[in-house]
């Protein structure tokens, strides 16, 4: 007889079938207020259940999606609706739980039905509530074995267990997805109470042995504390020798912060998030926008102001351009602002983007804004919070899906663009002195290097196509229900650029949160941030630190080069606050070089939907010095364009950011367009050719340090000084990185010059540095596939390049269009290439274009 692979206890007998037939229905259990519980899920929703993690997010689900996917298998679910994490989260290396409600045990024997992988980390659990002790477990069966057997590997099968001993009892069930690998998921449905042994029928059984799972996993990590005040919080901190950290501001003066800038003044704009998870009905938002001010610099604040209240859902914050920029799905949206010594908004808010989700996974949707080196603004977008982009009344044509993204709206074009697509749910994005960009993700590896136009691997779904002209040529792949513009020819995608992860164990990501201590703490992350400051030991310089949220600490890694990117290597961790409340949800260096932390501050770790679920009298702001830092207040502002010009070069990189911004501010020659009262709060472009002289005298005084010059080629781009001859001599540059970023600057239009085309190809066949061809990858899928293919047909010449992390695949992305045009484009491009995996993927993308011919 086949039994599913299971766990007995003393007192419980378990019985399972292999195919499910009628049996006697049973009765739903009844939860406090004496109405049944939804344990069959036929609500159409998770009401009674508790979500964490990842796995059950697009649960439940609707019909047999099973049969839809794979014809020799079906649900076999009871009813309308079931869960399932591989077809409602969306892969196998999804992970989470679902947590019923309690309930009385009025009956003897129970029955669900469940079909899942073969392990322990697969599996239902039901548990007493005065306890939490296990009473039964069940896991599942391999699908690839069982397929041989039935044909149903899929299927949801019968289990009965033996209740008697514990009639009048409450217990709960709990349905656990813990492992990422083959035949990593779980479904379940239909739980009954019976009040005798119910009988199903059974057929094509056969044994089947539990599958070895490893090692067990690590004991549980030993935090010291939970539930520390503000003070203590700070005093409790492990940090290496000479930092300190201080309590720069702390409940009641702020609670929930979930996310913030600091503005020309160095002052702190903090969010406060009341409304998260859920956006509240239109005028009863309770989010508000606080400012703090640090006037004697002794690490606290003495000076708050409230800029905004009664607002909702608020994700994002930054500050420039003579406004404020929030993020508040579904809308990206600006407040203008004209008196910066006491700020207040000045007029009507402006939605400038719409279509943002917020009623899916509001942890995920837009976040954590930073200003570019490209005078872009740039924001991060999780996997599982579907997203239709677009300016207001849009039509469908004219918007950009964005599911696990890093995205970019320009403050003065108003032009949206997805940079990047793929990871998971990113929450933390920065840029390195050479404007390299560097995100973190979660349940994924957490270390990206992010580069224009790149793919990378996914947590779940589908590819999707970025920009108009690869949106309308693929328009027969758009999902007819969801609208999502799904992109097949991805074909592979760029994978993590860490050589680690932070969590321990065999069983995923999930399995070793609370258990990773030796690891680095877990797999959630949120905030990154790039060490430019000046006052930090220069050994800090560069590293990337990153809160590691189970691990309630902040990580540290190494970003070292490799061919055309970086390796991220596991650094010793900088901090360890000790506190499993702490919540770190963003970091931000100030003025002082020293580092800003906004804390959540929460018992619960995990996302779910259940509003009450958040302690919302909590919340703090930590500052971390080293010795004591130097620093006058001053409002970058108000500086001369002299002064400006030296911030440019300042080692504090925050400053030099802040000096580039307000230059583009002043001289942008994008001002003055029909949008550009969004986009000024100093003079306008009086002397510009002049500044411009003067800038270019900079850029070509000697002794420069090297790092300047990618700084100094910005703020020319970003006035608008970048062009003609400029370019061109900057693509003679010595340095790797002018001539990456020359590149980029050029194409942002996308209408670079007939020569500059020219020098292009050029460099695509001569230039040494990968980094260059990298950028020239980038470039060419913003070019038209006439221009792209004599810089195509020399990028593909170099068999140098087929074992780097990132240039076959970015290769790949820049040709696609080409081969989707057929042999005849194609082909000439394929005798060229010298890297194999391209020619692979020219070979394959050919065959699909033909066949779709053929259809038509």
């Amino acid at each position: 007889m086949n039994t599913l692979y299971c766990f007995c206890f003393a007192g419980i007998l378990l019985v399972t079938t292999t195919a499910l037939a009628a049996g006697p229905p049973g009765t739903i259990p009844v939860g406090a207020d004496g109405k049944p519980l939804n344990l069959d899920f036929e609500t159409g929703d998770l009401r009674d259940w508790t979500v964490s993690g990842d796995a059950f997010k697009n649960n439940p689900i609707q019909g047999d999606v099973v049969s839809k996917r794979r014809k020799d298998m079906k649900s076999g679910h009871q009813g309308e609706y079931w869960v399932g994490t591989f077809d409602g989260g969306g892969s196998d290396p999804v992970q989470g739980t679902l947590t019923s409600a309690p309930f009385k045990v009025t009956q003897p024997w129970a029955s669900f039905l469940v079909a899942a992988g073969p392990y322990e980390a697969t599996r239902v659990e039901l548990v007493s509530k005065a306890d939490n002790k296990v009473l039964f477990k069940t896991s599942g069966y391999d699908g690839a074995a069982f397929a041989k057997v039935n044909n149903a590997s899929e299927e949801l099968a019968p289990v009965v267990a033996d209740l008697s001993a514990h009639q009048g009892k409450e217990i709960f069930i709990r349905i656990i997805d813990q492992h990422g690998g083959h035949w990593g998921h779980i479904n379940f449905d239909n739980f009954r109470l019976h009040a005798e042994k119910p009988v199903f029928a059974q057929a094509n059984t056969a044994a089947r042995k539990p599958v070895d799972e490893g090692p067990p996993p690590p004991p549980v990590d030993n935090v010291k504390f939970a539930g520390l005040s503000g003070e203590e919080a700070a005093k409790e901190m492990t940090l290496p020798p000479g930092f300190k950290a201080t309590l720069f501001a702390g409940e009641p003066d702020v609670v929930q912060p979930i996310a913030f800038c600091i503005d020309d003044r160095g002052r702190l704009w903090v969010v406060e998030g009341m409304d998260y998870p859920k956006k509240r009905p239109e005028g009863e938002g309770r989010d508000r926008i606080l400012v703090f001010e640090d006037t004697d610099n002794d690490g606290k604040f003495n000076k708050r102001s409230v800029f905004m209240d009664k607002q909702n859902l608020i994700s994002g914050i930054e500050v420039g351009f003579g406004g404020v920029w929030i993020g508040a799905a579904p809308h990206l949206q600006f407040v203008p602002v004209t008196d910066w010594d006491n700020p207040k908004p000045a007029g009507e808010t402006k939605i400038l983007l719409d279509g943002w989700d917020y009623k899916r996974d509001t942890h995920e949707t837009l976040n954590t804004f930073k200003w570019g080196p490209d005078g872009w603004l740039y924001g991060c977008h999780g996997v599982f919070c579907p997203s239709l982009v677009g300016k207001p009344g849009a039509p469908e044509s004219e918007r950009q899906w964005v599911d696990a993204a890093v995205w970019r709206y320009h403050p003065t074009k108003h032009q949206f663009e997805v940079f990047a697509e793929g990871t998971s749910n990113p929450w933390g994005i920065d840029f390195d002195e050479r404007g390299q960009c560097f995100i973190e993700a979660c349940v994924v590896p957490h270390f990206w290097h992010v580069i224009q136009g790149a793919r990378y691997t996914r947590q779940g779904g589908e590819h999707y196509t970025v920009g108009t002209e690869e949106t309308a040529r693929n328009e027969r792949h758009r999902d007819a229900k969801s609208r999502k513009s799904n992109f097949p020819y991805v074909y592979e995608a760029i994978k993590t650029h860490g050589d680690h992860v932070h969590y321990a164990g065999t069983k995923g990501p999930h399995a070793g949160n609370n258990r990773s201590d030796s690891a680095g703490g877990g797999h959630a992350h949120a905030g990154l941030l790039v060490y430019q400051g000046d006052s930090f030991p220069a050994e800090y310089r560069g590293k990337i630190f990153m809160n590691n949220i189970h691990g309630q600490r902040i990580n540290m890694d190494i970003p070292e080069r490799k061919g055309s990117g970086f390796v991220g290597r596991h650094g010793p961790d900088f901090a360890n606050f000790n506190d499993k409340w702490s919540q770190i949800i963003d970091l931000r260096t100030g003025p002082d070089g020293s580092v800003f932390l906004i804390d959540w501050y929460d018992k619960n770790q995990c996302h779910h939907n259940d509003e009450k679920g958040h302690d919302r009298s909590n919340g703090r702001i930590f500052k971390i010095a080293y010795g004591s830092p130097k620093w006058t207040p001053t409002d970058v502002a108000k500086s001369s364009d002299g002064e400006l010009l030296k911030l440019i070069q300042s080692k504090n990189e925050i400053l030099s950011r802040h000096a580039r911004r307000n230059l583009q501010e002043r001289y942008s020659v994008n001002l003055g367009t029909q949008e550009g009262e969004t986009t000024s709060r100093g003079r306008q472009s009086v002397g510009r050719r002049q500044f411009i002289t003067r800038l270019l005298t900079v850029v070509a005084r000697t002794g420069l340090e090297v790092n300047a010059e990618p700084r100094v080629l910005w703020a020319l781009h970003a006035i608008g000084g970048l062009s003609g001859q400029v370019v061109m001599d900057n693509l003679k540059n010595a340095n790797e990185y002018v001539r990456g970023w020359t590149i980029q600057l050029a194409c942002e239009d996308k209408k670079p010059s007939d020569a500059l085309l020219k020098e292009f190809a050029r460099l695509a066949k001569e230039d040494p540095s990968p980094v260059v061809r990298l950028y020239l990858a980038s470039a060419c899928q913003r070019l038209s596939i006439e221009q792209r293919l004599p810089i195509l047909e020399n990028l593909l010449a170099h068999a140098e390049d087929a074992d780097d992390h990132n240039l076959p695949l970015m290769y790949w992305y820049a040709t696609e269009a080409v081969a989707a045009q057929g042999a005849a484009k194609a082909v000439p491009l394929l005798a060229k290439c010298k890297i194999p995996k391209v020619r692979e993927f020219i070979t394959k993308r050919m065959t699909a274009a033909s066949r779709q011919a053929s259809v038509q």
